[in-house]
């Protein structure tokens, strides 16, 4: 062997330049994901913008893995509280910055005001409903809707699936929600901590913050009851030297591994807050709610005016947007490049078909039942729990409660099916 054979097999790569086709592939999807927002920015600025953060949004999830039914599920089955600790960070950091933004657009909230745009959303037996049904969807299906739109661009095929049955669920929702708005929702009253009781902002955040103290802790002795521990894991670390060494030591831990829950629920947390200052908190279903509309009217059914939906906010009250680039477009539809380019420049994209046509089933049903959910909650996971607790709302903490019951549900389903 020559020495330019030798020194040619020590050469360090240069880490600027992908060695694999995903990261290449990784590469195509940012720049016509760039591209796409140039285009929408001519026409609409706070579009182009959601766009871009709906990137950052779908790009975070896929690295943390960040699901809510995996949060649910695996304190239910197995004693680990490892996903649920993370959302609890993401609460506390967007009630922070949430009410800031709500004190600047409503100073007294002795006034009676609501914040606009905050995810203030009724509280009565359709939030319960919804929160029950969908904690059940989810685990059966094995992701909520944020969890299976970020696995779709990762490859898994029945994430496709799920959110087919969520677009048919939300459909039975409009069809029906009329005879819901006009029974119970139209009774049931939006309750906004700061106007209770005089709490103010000061004594709401409060509030709001020691109820997740208290789930953490909570959580923390499920672990200790199990007696599950997070082993530190202790690995041969060479030191970077070298110009190529030391790109790579800070890029892997973004691109490469996958990031600690914690700090993935915090970067949503600090999303979640730079959205809300854009124009609205997180929520991914009101361009499903516009997708199953269209899907109807293309099916030949008339789609009702649904009374009220449009005046009580939320991210599926706000599906009556016209045209095709919307702002709920932007977050929901851009959420996938982002996802993609996460599993592309990690080389996690792959093609996953089910083994068990049981699977396609539980995905389904899941779909479903999660879409009719989120249309009767007037939110996910996401819009309905994640941004309406740090939207101070009773609202979130009530859902979030009836999403724990349906978990628990669901988890007992799952352990019976084959």
């Amino acid at each position: 062997m020559t020495t330019e054979n030798v020194s040619a097999k020590v050469q360090p790569r240069n880490p600027l330049i992908p060695v694999s086709d995903q990261t290449w592939a990784g590469l195509a999807v940012l720049a016509v994901t760039l591209v796409i927002g140039w285009v929408m920015s001519r026409t609409d600025g706070t579009a182009a913008a959601i766009w871009v953060l709906a990137g950052v949004f779908g790009f975070t999830l896929q690295r943390s893995r960040f699901c809510f039914a995996s949060a649910f599920r695996d304190l239910f089955l197995f004693g680990s509280g490892h996903n649920m600790k993370g959302i609890m960070a993401g609460m506390a950091v967007t009630t922070l910055g949430f009410a800031a933004i709500m004190h600047w657009i409503v100073p007294n909230p002795g006034s009676g005001v609501l914040p606009s745009e905050a995810h203030v959303l009724p509280v009565g037996l359709s939030v319960v409903v919804g929160g029950v049904m969908f904690g059940v969807g989810m685990v059966i299906a094995g992701g909520c809707v944020s969890g299976s739109l970020y696995r779709m661009a990762e490859g898994y095929v029945a994430s496709w699936v799920t959110i087919g049955g969520v677009i048919v669920g939300l459909g039975a929702l409009t069809l029906t929600w009329n005879w819901w708005y006009g029974t119970f929702i139209t009774h049931e009253p939006k309750i906004w901590l700061p106007n209770v009781a005089g709490l103010g902002y000061t004594g709401a955040i409060g509030l709001t913050l020691l109820g997740l103290l208290a789930i953490y802790l909570l959580v923390t002795w499920v672990e200790a009851r199990n007696g599950l521990f997070t082993p530190k894991i202790n690995r041969k670390v060479t030191p970077a030297m070298t110009f190529p060494s030391r790109v790579r030591e800070a890029s892997d831990p973004i691109f490469k591994r996958g990031w600690p829950i914690v700090i993935g629920g915090v970067v949503l947390g600090v999303l979640g807050i730079v959205m809300y200052t854009i124009h609205m908190p997180l929520g991914v279903t009101g361009e499903l709610m516009r997708a199953s509309q269209l899907v109807m009217g293309w099916g030949g059914i008339d789609v009702p005016v649904l009374d009220g939906l449009a005046t009580l906010g939320g991210c599926t009250g706000r599906s009556g947007e016209s045209g095709l680039i919307s702002h709920t477009f932007s977050i929901t539809v851009g959420l996938l490049p982002g996802a993609l380019m996460g599993a592309l420049f990690a080389g996690e994209f792959k093609l996953r078909l089910p083994n068990n046509w049981r699977r396609y089933v539980q995905s389904l049903g899941g779909g479903l039942l999660m879409g009719y959910a989120a249309g009767l909650a007037i939110g996910c996971t996401i819009g309905a729990f994640f941004s309406a607790v740090p939207s101070l709302s009773v609202s979130g903490w009530v859902f979030g409660l009836a999403l724990g019951v349906g978990a628990f549900v669901g988890t007992l389903i799952i352990k019976r099916i084959p």
